[in-house]
């Protein structure tokens, strides 16, 4: 178990926020977890349940102690064609997505390339290109802050919604994530008709890619679309897209007929934020160090010792132009402390 006080979280916050917190603890077993679980009852002091930061802004020195875990581990159990996967929730996504491509057990390929552990996709419910995490997860351990019991939660248990479930809302900080298990195939099934997925594939000649070329092309595309935070800081991108009754999109579409968008099957539209903040003249431009990604307007970035205060203003300047504009509210998808 690590026990630091006044430890530096600069490594673990992709905006590269340059702040501390008053204590860390990080834990590598449950056993260490209800030892961590005990010191946080005994001090009485806010607690921040903290994954690779991927998701979040710090505005601040955090007040508190911060608990982030370090489980490793990787169990999977063969049911027929599909396998059930246990997995640490200190294990890093990407490279475990890597590892499942590798083994032959599919499902997560669309999800490459998203940074963060794997306890923080449980809580995020992250999705990328049709895909969201909650279509894997079949259940979620954890111990309970408050009095150490272990406690297993169904997919149905976490009522995930887009980038919503109760481990982000009402149960937030209520729970310490230990392992998370996935539903994965090994048949191959990939999901080529969001975004320019296929369009990206033809370009290279590839027609029916394998598991590995959609891997590699939902990387490129990443690539291309998002700045990597060792070299910019980022939380990825910023805002959820809104989704909108059909009414209020054919009335928009009345006047932005290139709009682009998304029919849901309750019959709901999502529209891409992106495209709205890029619409009110926001790409490429900053606010003090503060600054909206030149090629995907989603994404906020530090272009180099911006502080967290600077990335908010931006962020409600931003929200207050695609509300005039479009009369649709934007929110953050990153957590902001």
């Amino acid at each position: 178990m690590k026990d630091f006080y006044h430890f530096n979280l600069l490594a673990y916050n992709t905006f590269g926020m340059n702040v501390h917190c008053k204590r860390f603890l990080e834990f590598d077993s449950e056993a260490e977890l209800q030892q961590c679980l005990s010191i946080v009852a005994a001090n009485k002091e806010p607690l921040l349940l903290l994954g690779g930061g991927s998701n979040l802004l710090l505005t601040a020195d955090y007040p508190g102690i911060v608990l982030h875990s370090h489980i490793l581990g990787v169990e999977a159990q063969n049911c027929g064609d599909e396998l059930l996967v246990r997995c640490g929730s200190g294990e890093n996504w990407d490279d475990l997505v890597a590892r499942f491509v590798e083994n032959g057990w599919h499902g997560a390929e669309n999800l490459s390339f998203i940074p963060g552990e794997v306890g923080a996709s449980a809580v995020q419910n992250i999705g990328a290109y049709g895909v969201e995490v909650k279509d894997l997860i079949v259940e979620v351990e954890a111990l309970e802050v408050a009095t150490g019991e272990k406690k297993r939660f169904t997919n149905a248990d976490l009522r995930y919604a887009y980038r919503y479930s109760r481990l982000k809302d009402d149960w937030k900080n209520h729970y310490a994530i230990t392992y998370v298990t996935y539903r994965l195939s090994r048949t191959f099934r990939p999901l080529l008709d969001y975004g320019n997925i296929r369009s990206a594939l033809e370009k290279k000649g590839i027609i029916e890619p394998n598991a590995q070329q959609l891997r590699d092309i939902i990387i490129d595309i990443r690539n291309e679309k998002l700045p990597n935070p060792k070299e910019q800081g980022n939380a990825g991108s910023f805002f959820m897209n809104p989704i909108v009754a059909r009414e209020v999109f054919d009335t928009l579409a009345e006047q932005y007929p290139t709009m682009p968008h998304y029919l849901l099957a309750d019959g709901q539209v999502k529209i891409p934020a992106g495209w709205m903040i890029e619409q009110c003249g926001w790409k490429g431009k900053s606010l003090g160090q503060a600054g909206v990604h030149d090629r995907q307007a989603l994404v906020l970035v530090n272009r180099g010792g911006a502080t967290g205060q600077e990335i908010v203003e931006l962020c409600r300047q931003i929200q207050n132009d695609v509300k005039e504009r479009f009369q649709i509210n934007i929110y953050p998808e990153v957590n902001i402390l």
